[in-house]
């Protein structure tokens, strides 16, 4: 019952507008139905067929739902609503089975509003999408075409002021862009060749032209907006929990006020009428316990904290990231491209022995770097490229995750990875800077050995994200596939309570499954690719989506688009935000039908006194849901 149940999340946008109008159209003709009544007197036609009217405007929606409810064999709280407003009439209340589906209509209207509202902060990123693209041709002459004509390998022109047709990488000028719709940060980022750019993006003051590497379905503003709209269908477990025993709750408030009904048959007076009429008191009973305020506690919360999210740069993956995110107490922080910059540059790159063919080696150390995804290896190719290497074929390329790569190149056969997995000896340490953060790798084929030396950075927001999270009473915890020296400097930078170094993924992964089985609600935040299996083990995983993007927004809860670390604090207040907007929603849902029903069986209440507090409660639990899109993270 629950999940059809007052569901303005299924209905086209915009539904609300006649759902208002048929409420008004209600609201109407029960108002001239009581003026009519007090110059005709209660058995006037005209009154009559006025109220007829009202309750034809207002039932017209819930009865449409209600028969398409009886027709799967549900019953669901429309059809009750239809019930109640027909016993009015059989006892003679018409203008209160009247006002029951005026104020039933009008909080339904109020309801579609509140979920079309959230839609519409989804819906809003795409009318960022621009429609056209200037194309250019072999001989640069420009040519509009539509976006969707787009094809990867496309030379595009963005002039200042106009949105970016798609996702590419720019070719020449330089500008600033403005990526709030997908990132939430207002400061417009700068652009150069070179740089990346987002198709729905805001060029600010140069011309861009620009090389396209994404069509238009897989650009990242149409993969965000597809993943929101999956995730606002995903239901949160308090969800799951309620539509599991909504239709027992339905067939027991449909036995219980039967129950009623028949108690007071036997031992009221023979001639009670109006309120105190047996019939009458069954269905007010049966409002007051129709559960709509409780079927829409969750989603009107968790659909609020998804789109308020989106526009912060914080994707959650549907109505369970939100309620976990609320429960965590342990972070644990892959360190490269998470805690650090994750763009280390090669500060030294050594070939041993001495009057080897360097060229020859690093090209072998770029062939099989340019075969992985690793953090370090962008680094590793540039510098060996600067040097004039050049990738030459490789054959028989295997994986060691955590550990390296092999492959066969000119014949020979090489290992990159760890000094351990391909057996380099030791080597006197690279000089760099005090206090870098250096990591290593190292290359063999068993005669000749590369080392090349990396230095990265602590990303400027990471501190800061710690020293909050520690502040919260959140523990966090650094585990790295790095070795221990590189660990510990980069511990003692960023501030972080422990550490784990030279893990493989299995080993984080197990660490994970540790801190788990002692008691803690665990996130882990990494990039995607090489900590899916940790990622995997997380009571909720984290992704940082501007590198490894496609595995991130894939394999990940809850994914912070423009891979600022400090937008993990921003959604933990925005869950817990959500999860209060929840607890309060119930409170109010389930104490205002209890009491309610409370004072229906020991004291008696009119009809309207109870349609009120039940559509009451409905309006304040949307409404509470719908603050949340006005949430915004705290500094």
């Amino acid at each position: 019952m629950s999940e059809h149940a007052h569901g303005p999340e299924h209905e086209p946008p915009g539904e609300w507008r006649k759902l208002a109008l048929l409420a008004a159209a209600s609201g109407v003709f029960g108002l001239l139905s009581l003026v009519t009544e007090h110059f005709d007197g209660t058995s006037s036609p005209w009154a009559l067929a006025l109220a007829a009217a009202s309750c034809l405007a207002g039932g017209w929606d819930a009865a449409i739902d209600g028969w398409a409810a009886l027709r799967e064999r549900r019953i669901d709280v429309h059809l009750l609503m239809i019930v109640v407003a027909v016993g009015a009439w059989i006892v003679g209340a018409q203008l209160e089975g009247a006002l029951l589906l005026f104020l039933f209509s009008t909080a339904g209207a109020i309801e579609h509003y509140a979920m079309d509202r959230t839609r519409g902060a989804i819906d809003a990123l795409l009318d960022k999408s621009p429609k056209h693209a200037r194309r250019l041709g072999a001989d640069d002459s420009e040519t509009e075409v539509p976006v969707s004509a787009l094809l990867p390998g496309d030379r595009i022109a963005i002039l200042p002021g106009e949105l970016v047709p798609a996702d590419g990488k720019v070719l020449s000028g330089e500008s600033a862009v403005d990526e709030s719709n997908l990132t939430g940060e207002a400061k417009p980022a700068p652009k150069q060749a070179g740089s990346d750019v987002a198709g729905g993006t805001l060029n600010s003051w140069g011309r861009l032209i620009v090389e396209v590497t994404r069509a238009e379905r897989d650009s990242a503003l149409q993969r965000i907006v597809r993943l929101i709209r999956e995730a606002q269908d995903s239901k949160a477990p308090a969800q799951r929990a309620i539509d599991k025993w909504g239709d027992a709750y339905a067939i027991f408030t449909l036995s219980a006020s039967a129950l009623f009904f028949v108690y007071l048959k036997l031992t009221g007076p023979v001639d009670a009428v109006d309120h105190a009429a047996p019939l009458y008191r069954a269905m007010t009973l049966l409002v007051v316990l129709s559960p709509c305020a409780l079927v829409l506690s969750v989603p009107s919360a968790v659909l609020a904290a998804i789109a308020a999210g989106a526009r912060q740069g914080i994707l959650f993956r549907g109505g369970a990231a939100v309620e976990r995110l609320a429960d965590v107490d342990c972070v644990c922080f892959d360190k490269t491209g998470t805690l650090t910059a994750g763009v280390p540059e090669v500060a030294a790159l050594e070939v041993y022995p001495a009057g080897t063919d360097r060229l020859r080696a690093l090209s072998a150390l770029l062939t099989l770097e340019s075969s992985t995804t690793h953090p370090f290896a962008a680094g590793v190719v540039q510098a060996c490229l600067k040097e004039g290497a050049s990738p030459l074929p490789v054959q028989g390329l295997s994986n060691s995750p955590g550990q390296g790569v092999s492959g066969t190149v000119a014949g020979t056969r090489w290992s990159v990875g760890t000094r351990e997995f391909v057996g380099g000896g030791t080597l006197p340490p690279a000089t760099v800077a005090e206090g870098a953060i250096v990591s290593e790798v190292w290359a063999s084929d068993g005669t000749v050995t590369i080392r090349a030396t990396l230095v990265d950075r602590i990303r400027d927001e990471s501190r800061a994200t710690l020293a909050a999270l520690h502040a919260r009473k959140i523990r966090t915890v650094m585990l790295t596939g790095d070795r221990e020296e590189a660990a510990a400097v980069a511990a003692r930078q960023v501030g972080i309570q422990s550490y784990a170094a030279a893990l493989t993924p299995d080993a984080k992964m197990a660490a994970i499954r540790r801190y788990s089985a002692e008691g803690h609600v665990v996130a882990m935040v990494g990039d995607g690719v090489n900590d899916a299996p940790s990622l995997a083990a997380a009571d909720v995983a984290i992704g940082m989506g501007g590198r490894g993007s496609d595995a991130a927004l894939e394999s990940s809860d809850l994914v912070l688009t423009d891979d600022r670390i400090g937008r993990l604090v921003d959604a933990i207040e925005l869950s817990r935000s959500a999860r209060l907007a929840i607890r309060f929603n119930i409170i109010i849902s389930v104490g205002a039908a209890l009491g309610m029903a409370a004072y229906v069986v020991f004291r008696g209440a009119p009809l309207p006194l109870a349609v009120s507090v039940h559509e009451g409660s409905t309006v304040v639990v949307c409404l509470n849901g719908l603050r949340l899109l006005a949430h915004r993270p705290r500094r």
